[in-house]
């Protein structure tokens, strides 16, 4: 089968993730494949994925084989593949716009972004002539402008587009629009990890419902050393983050729970974590004959590799939709694969339709 070209804005732990992951699965034979949610997606495998452009804004990635890049300072996640597939792609220097946080200057440069002084290049250009299929979106957590000028590169340039960020709008009606004039599929928003807080939050929620237990409150904190949780003590920038993770549990009750009784988001950066995120998730509830009932959860895990085990499937479902014909939101991959997608279902309900998207039984 043809291979599926991808472009990534970002070239953060999440794509040194994906790129690891893809060279990891690429030599692994029938067998040796645990680790992934699908082997093979309408018949395409981790290693049919290419990336054929790549974009930045740090001076020690931009400029830089896309092969060396993806190690380079402030990326910190876990190293499982050490030599990955070498690429002929040179990340590119992107747009800035609202991308990085400035109190990020208060930090070492080993643990921060270093602006790169190189001239934004073209990126329509630079994704009609790379051959891309699709736009995987990486920047950091409250880049909602950059967001929409990455978004609109794609659809001029006529790619699909994959928002893993939690800013609005593979959610956003409008921009679903905007995709399915342009005959594009759009998936989004804010990328809803293998095994993380919010799938393991979402099923206790839908779990104690199931069993007839209320909820009186639970709180979700999540901490980290990467750049992300750097980025993210700027509050200002986390609004929409805390929307995403708030409704993505609120959405799994009849009748959701009072504002004052939850609180989801993320606490603190501790530095020495690197790219290993520590989530506490504590549930209050009221069982039988009033009696209380309280669940407490510690979890940890190296959050970009289990970012990079959703995403792989995402492109080869965008791929699938390409290849259909399928435009505008991409409804049932969005459902199982992020936290704010278009409608809202179950996660039970929500892997049945992806299963039939896959199979070809659900055009969406």
């Amino acid at each position: 089968m043809p291979g599926i070209k991808v472009a990534i804005v970002g070239v953060g732990n999440c794509a040194s993730a994906l790129l690891q992951g893809i060279t990891y699965y690429k030599h692994r034979s029938i067998g040796e494949d645990e680790g992934l949610i699908h082997r093979s997606i309408g018949g395409y495998l981790p290693g049919d994925i290419e990336v054929v452009a790549a974009f930045d804004v740090d001076s020690r990635k931009v400029g830089k084989p896309l092969h060396e890049a993806v190690f380079a300072p402030p990326n910190c996640t876990n190293v499982f593949v050490r030599e990955i597939d070498q690429s002929p792609v040179m990340v590119k220097m992107g747009h800035l716009l609202d991308g990085m946080s400035q109190h990020m200057h208060m930090y070492p440069v080993e643990k921060r972004f270093h602006l790169s002084n190189e001239p934004a290049c073209d990126v329509v250009e630079e994704l009609k002539s790379s051959g891309a299929e699709m736009v995987i979106n990486f920047l950091p957590v409250g880049s909602l402008e950059a967001s929409k000028f990455y978004a609109e590169a794609a659809l001029e340039a006529g790619a699909g587009f994959i928002n893993c960020i939690p800013v609005f709008i593979g959610s956003d009606p409008v921009w679903v629009e905007k995709f399915e004039k342009a005959g594009l599929p759009i998936i989004g928003d804010d990328i809803k990890s293998q095994v993380g807080a919010t799938i393991i939050h979402r099923v206790l929620t839908r779990l104690f419902a199931e069993r007839g237990v209320k909820i009186d409150h639970t709180y979700q904190i999540n901490i980290g050393g990467n750049t992300d949780f750097l980025n993210m003590l700027n509050r200002d920038r986390v609004t929409m983050k805390r929307v995403s993770k708030t409704e993505a549990v609120q959405s799994q009750l009849e009748t959701p729970l009072h504002e004052e009784d939850i609180y989801i988001g993320p606490s603190d950066y501790i530095s020495w974590l690197q790219d290993n995120k520590v989530c506490y998730v504590r549930m209050e509830g009221t069982q039988f004959g009033g009696n209380k009932i309280s669940v407490e959860l510690k979890l940890s895990v190296e959050d970009s590799p289990n970012s990079a085990g959703v995403v792989i499937d995402l492109i080869r479902c965008c791929k699938l939709a390409l290849d259909r014909g399928i435009a505008g939101a991409l409804t049932s991959v969005a459902a199982y694969t992020m936290k704010h997608p278009l409608v809202q279902y179950t996660d039970e309900a929500a892997r049945s339709l992806l299963e039939a998207f896959i199979e070809g039984k659900e055009d969406r």
